[in-house]
């Protein structure tokens, strides 16, 4: 795969007012560092809103105009393969949606057929990922991001969508990103969600640690400002899955046979 100029990060939510929640880091590539050159929530996107039907049809368009990019999106883009009886994962997404027409039916069906049990996918156990996809606290991202964001970019044959897709030109990557898997892999993991002047400072921090690690140039100070005085670290998390696109390699490893059905987290 060509290495992108233009890159993008996005932290995502699936809940109600989703557009509040989902944050959406633009940049380029220069010398190996992510050169940042917005970060907003996706209710300020052309078209958004703060409710998640209007965020979410916001996103995809988005993604779909930036034609020649690497985005890396943080939410599941598949499941364990022990859920998939499909051919491929392209099909498999296809029913999703009607498969699963809420979110509780997914995670329900999901927690039925693992005796309850939370199991995790190889990569996720590979990345150090938080999360299993039907976790209580990740299933309705899981839900909405499989059948609301990368089923459209399925449809439309705008995007190409790793592993179970090759790149092609003119059609912007998209991978699936977590950056907590990125601070883990740069020993940076550590607490920076929340309120107060710890957690501000915490925030800061990481901030300046990207920079002087050369995975981030220095942001403008009111940019700067807005990524650490949101408390809940979803701007940060936008600007870390950017970093995340950038670092995909220029020749991807061919997927094997349970990549292509289970996907991959990049960090």
């Amino acid at each position: 795969m060509a290495r992108r100029s233009r890159l993008i990060g996005v932290d995502f939510s699936g809940a109600r007012d989703a557009g509040q929640h989902i944050w959406v880091a633009l940049g380029s590539q220069a010398n190996g560092r992510l050169d940042l050159e917005s970060c907003i929530p996706a209710m300020e996107l052309p078209g958004g809103a703060p409710d998640r039907a209007a965020a979410l049809s916001a996103l995809v368009g988005f993604l779909i105009g930036e034609r020649n990019a690497a985005a890396g999106l943080d939410f599941p883009f598949s499941l364990p393969e022990r859920f998939i009886t499909e051919e491929s994962w392209e099909d498999y997404l296809r029913v999703f949606a009607a498969r699963y027409p809420t979110p509780e039916a997914f995670r329900e069906d999901c927690r039925g057929q693992a005796n309850g049990r939370e199991l995790k996918r190889r990569t996720d156990v590979e990345a150090r990922v938080p999360f299993c996809v039907y976790n209580l606290r990740l299933y309705r991202q899981t839900h909405a991001g499989m059948a609301e964001v990368l089923l459209p970019l399925l449809e439309t044959g705008a995007a190409r969508i790793l592993p179970m897709q090759r790149p092609a030109a003119g059609r912007t990557t998209i991978a699936e990103i977590c950056p907590a898997s990125i601070l883990k892999a740069e020993g940076l993991y550590a607490p920076y969600k929340g309120r107060g002047p710890a957690l501000r400072d915490s925030r800061h921090g990481l901030l300046g640690a990207l920079v002087a690690r050369g995975m981030l140039r220095v942001p403008r100070p009111a940019l700067a400002e807005r990524i650490v005085e949101d408390r809940g670290g979803d701007a940060l998390d936008a600007v870390l899955a950017a970093i995340g696109a950038g670092r995909l390699p220029a020749r991807l490893p061919k997927p094997d046979r349970l990549d292509r059905i289970e996907g991959r987290v990049y960090f």
